[in-house]
């Protein structure tokens, strides 16, 4: 059984590894195309409307897509009704939010707002028809068929914002590349999925799907409100064109590093619910945790570096004010993805209620930091979101191992020396880039990311519990490469 599931989820990894690169691919030249055709009042609207209603988004999914795809086993009479749920919460939602935006004009004064929230609203039924078709496609571990998808889906919306962009059309081409996204992920998903929803079966039981569904709603919530809580200070207390600063730094950052992590659930989840508690559970943690963290640590850490530069190549003069922000966020994501293997735990165990409790406490942290760091402007509400998960981690696990058996020293000990190489990573890219600081911009990220990566490397040569590490990332690796195993029955991809 341990060898399966391992192979189970290496298989996942590689087409869902390659999706992830298109889309990392596809977000870095959204923020950097996109940058250059429009003005940070254009993206501050929009985030302003993206952070209030974007809440709707997680009532719309209700936590069922996790609820089925962790089920044990799910009829098609159930399949069918938590469609029906999905898409008529989404649609319902959206004739709210439809109805709110004269509400949230007025909030911001920003008449603007009015069309920009009901052109959006629309994208609330789209997702919450298209929700449980992806749920199945990952249910059935056809992770090819959702990275197509994923990547095809902002690749279209890309293409239809710089046009519109490049026509003139300002705030309306993020509008309608959200739009975009949203149909041709429904059209996508569904054709992969290949099925289509009976009628409503009242006899089906639904109430535990309903209840798992119900507290990681509550735990999406909070964290969700707690996530967006600096572009609502920053859009109320400093308005859009400091809050477009804001965003493109998050844009640039966390969406990317979002990409990272939520490929990481849809491989760890359907694997880890079907290996209960075991040796083989454990292990699969432990190894995620260092597939997950080794490079998006070194990653944030080089980019802590090249922050000035970078930002100069990629956004240019008009955004000068994003590289102190860039480089909190990226101490803030080096954290929260530390966190995240708690998170594959508590849904593949279904401990939603846990999570719930766990969230709370993590977002009254976040809030308050970021609320007090408020007080020194935009890059004081970025340091707030960087000490919120520094102070929220250390509880994570230990919260954690409170309600199950989790290898709590070994998550520790890995985190411990993944900090420890992401510090020295950091410090070869900074010393790099000031070295040649009369240098330009391009000789500077190269130079200084070499460095950066060459100290990683040396690390991982010169140290032993490092090296052991580099030939579990190594294995990691050579497995998700291997179409089938033996004694193992292949992935199937429809």
């Amino acid at each position: 059984m341990t060898v399966s599931l391992q192979q189970s989820a290496a298989r996942g990894v590689l087409p869902t590894g390659l999706g992830l690169v298109a889309r990392l691919l596809i977000q870095v030249l959204t923020v950097v195309v996109l940058a250059r055709l429009l003005d940070p009042r254009d993206y501050g609207l929009v985030a302003m409307v993206v952070a209030i209603v974007g809440v709707g988004e997680i009532l719309r999914d209700f936590g069922l897509s996790s609820a089925a795809i962790q089920a044990a086993t799910l009829s098609r009479e159930q399949r069918s009704n938590l469609f029906w749920l999905n898409s008529g919460i989404g649609a319902a939602i959206g004739v709210v939010v439809f109805a709110l935006a004269e509400p949230l004009a007025a909030l911001y004064d920003e008449p603007a707002l009015v069309a920009i929230t009901r052109a959006l609203s629309v994208t609330f039924l789209l997702n919450g028809m298209m929700t449980q078709y992806r749920a199945d496609l990952v249910r059935a571990m056809r992770f090819g068929a959702v990275a197509r998808t994923d990547v095809l889906a902002p690749a279209l919306a890309l293409a239809t914002g710089v046009a519109l962009a490049l026509a003139g059309a300002g705030y309306w081409a993020l509008v309608a590349q959200q739009l975009t996204q949203s149909v041709v992920a429904l059209v996508a998903f569904g054709a992969s999925a290949r099925w289509l929803p009976g009628r409503y079966d009242r006899s089906a039981p639904m109430r535990g799907l309903y209840r798992f569904g119900r507290n990681l709603l509550v735990s999406q919530l909070v964290g969700y409100l707690a996530n967006n809580v600096d572009s609502l200070t920053i859009g109320y207390r400093f308005g859009p064109a400091p809050l477009g600063i804001y965003n493109r730094a998050f844009q640039l950052l966390m969406n990317p590093l979002n990409q990272v992590r939520a490929p990481s659930v849809t491989v760890a989840l359907p694997v880890l619910s079907r290996a209960g508690i075991s040796p083989a559970f454990d292990q699969i943690v432990r190894t995620g945790q260092l597939v997950l963290a080794y490079p998006v640590t070194v990653a944030l850490a080089v980019l802590t570096g090249v922050a000035v530069p970078l930002v100069a190549i990629l956004l240019g003069d008009p955004w000068a004010q994003v590289p102190p922000v860039l480089r909190l966020l990226a101490v803030a994501g080096i954290f929260q993805t530390l966190s995240y293997v708690g998170y594959w735990v508590y849904l593949a165990r279904g401990l939603t209620r846990d999570l719930m409790q766990y969230t709370l406490v993590s977002a009254a942290i976040r809030i308050v930091c970021i609320v007090v760091g408020s007080t020194w402007g935009v890059v004081g509400v970025a340091a707030g979101y960087a000490i919120a998960p520094m102070l929220a981690w250390p509880i994570s696990l230990w919260w954690l191992s409170r309600v199950t058996p989790v290898p709590v020293r070994s998550l520790y000990g890995g985190a411990g020396r993944v900090l420890a190489v992401g510090a020295l990573t950091a410090a070869a890219t900074w010393l790099a880039v000031d070295l040649l600081h009369e240098a330009g911009p391009w000789w500077q990220c190269v130079v200084g990311a070499s460095a950066g990566l060459a100290a990683a490397a040396v690390c991982a040569l010169v140290v032993p519990a490092l090296r052991r590490d580099a030939q579990t990332l190594r294995r990691a690796g050579t497995l998700a490469l291997r179409r089938t195993g033996r004694g193992t029955t292949p992935a199937t991809d429809g």
